[in-house]
């Protein structure tokens, strides 16, 4: 309830340490690690890029991730209302919460994009089972001619968009513990279970040892500040830093959690589950010589040949796109709760209403994403390699130089914070300043 431009707290909370975890980990194992993970690994090289995405995991999106989760729940409020609370809070200007609204455009564009990726998941699931990929063996172009047929087949995209939006739509609307823990609880715990066996498949029977090497060889050439940037990016993308996600689940976090624990279980489940889905991945597609560097068709077009040469290809192939499903809808439930947690604190609109609202908004855009797929490459970059970095800088110049000292040390615990501290306001924004103003010079062809 608003009251004098102020808000209540948060009222409800995550019911338990174990489902606030499966939440974070949804939100951050989705796509971001079974689809963007994989190409933008591909298109890098492999062992240079996967080296810098460790390296950014560790340095900025485990620190800015503590930080996001402590202005949370400090707060208890909506993203927005966080960041401009602890600003008044710290006798700065609210101004600052230009923070939180940068890191919800975000959200709110990766979403439009996201969910129709996931809709070409869901179309590829009864492909998978049905065991159409047999035809694509040593056959790139088959499979291309199948991509093609199904992204151009706008009628069942739409549907599956609309299918797939409104599953988002209803586990938000429900709720924080009846919805969105409830959902995350049962489905991360089967992606994970289920990735393994994928894994240990792809060891036996897939090329198991030319993954890991294209995952582990580094080659200095390879290094780039634009493939720094792609790194950082997906840093970003896949732990949902800079896109006021963690922020607005750290106001669900209980005064007793601790908070560098759980950014640190978070940022080493999504890199453990990004490098297993990479090795399962490359393991198929190295099995049939197809090509790594394809762009975000890999997973489309190059895995189904691999899969198609397999034993069993057709029930693997159909949970890997299964899975892909589960860890995308957790994923959007966390993009689309950034935008309906404001709106049902600030503007009198109820959950479902808001759930509702920004749900339809988000289908029609991306339904011009269906009508023209080629957007969707440059909204990804505008939102994860512009907005989310550009989110992240700000971030740390908030939580290290804005908020008031005492507060983020009484959320992060003094041992933590005493190097926790000096990371966020000097070495964090230094390097993503550098990396995100040379890489895109590289990238737009300086």
């Amino acid at each position: 309830m608003t009251i004098a431009g102020r808000v209540d707290r948060k009222s409800e909370t995550w019911s338990s340490r174990f489902g606030f975890i499966m939440a974070a980990v949804g939100s951050s194992v989705g796509l971001g690690n079974i689809w963007r993970f994989t190409y933008t690994t591909g298109e890098n090289g492999g062992g240079a890029f996967v080296l810098a995405y460790v390296g950014f995991i560790i340095l900025i999106a485990f620190p800015l991730l503590a930080a996001e989760y402590a202005i949370g729940r400090r707060s208890g409020h909506s993203a927005v209302e966080s960041v401009q609370a602890l600003a008044r809070a710290s006798g700065k200007s609210e101004l600052w919460g230009v923070v939180a609204w940068l890191g919800m455009l975000a959200a709110f564009f990766i979403l439009t994009f996201y969910s129709v990726v996931s809709a070409w998941f869901m179309a590829y699931v009864p492909i998978a089972f049905s065991g159409d990929f047999a035809s694509d063996v040593g056959s790139t172009a088959s499979s291309a001619e199948r991509f093609e047929a199904v992204t151009s087949d706008l009628p069942q995209l739409l549907l599956y968009l609309a299918i797939f939006l409104g599953a988002a739509v209803a586990v938000v609307g429900i709720g924080v513990k009846r919805g969105i823990e409830r959902a995350s609880t049962i489905l991360m715990p089967l992606f994970v279970l289920l990735f393994i066996v994928l894994l240990v498949f792809a060891a036996a029977e897939g090329a198991f040892a030319e993954a890991v090497g294209f995952l582990t060889n580094v080659h200095v050439e390879d290094f780039s500040f634009a493939m720094l940037l792609d790194a950082l990016a997906q840093s970003f993308f896949a732990t949902g830093v800079g896109a006021a996600v963690m922020i607005t689940y750290g106001a669900y976090l209980k005064g007793d959690a601790n908070v560098p624990r759980s950014a640190a279980i978070v940022a080493g489940a999504d890199t453990a589950v990004a490098l297993v889905v990479a090795l399962t991945v490359f393991s198929l597609v190295f099995a049939v010589g197809s090509d790594p560097s394809s762009g975000f068709s890999l997973l489309f077009v190059n895995l189904p040949i691999g899969l198609a040469a397999m034993p069993a290809g057709q029930i693997v192939g159909g949970a890997f796109f299964l899975l892909a499903l589960f860890a995308a809808l957790a994923s959007s439930i966390s993009l689309l709760e950034v935008a309906v947690s404001w709106l049902d604190e600030r503007t009198g609109v109820t959950r479902w209403g808001a759930a509702m609202g920004v749900g339809f908004a988000a289908f029609v855009i991306g339904a011009g994403y269906i009508f023209s797929r080629e957007y969707i490459g440059f909204v990804d970059f505008v939102a994860a390699s512009l907005l989310m970095p550009l989110g992240g800088f700000l971030t740390a110049v908030f939580a290290g130089w804005v908020i008031e000292k005492k507060l983020m040390q009484t959320e992060l615990g003094n041992g933590f914070f005493r190097v926790w501290r000096p990371v966020v306001r000097w070495v964090i924004p230094i390097v993503i300043g550098v990396v995100l103003v040379m890489g895109v010079y590289e990238k737009l062809g300086g």
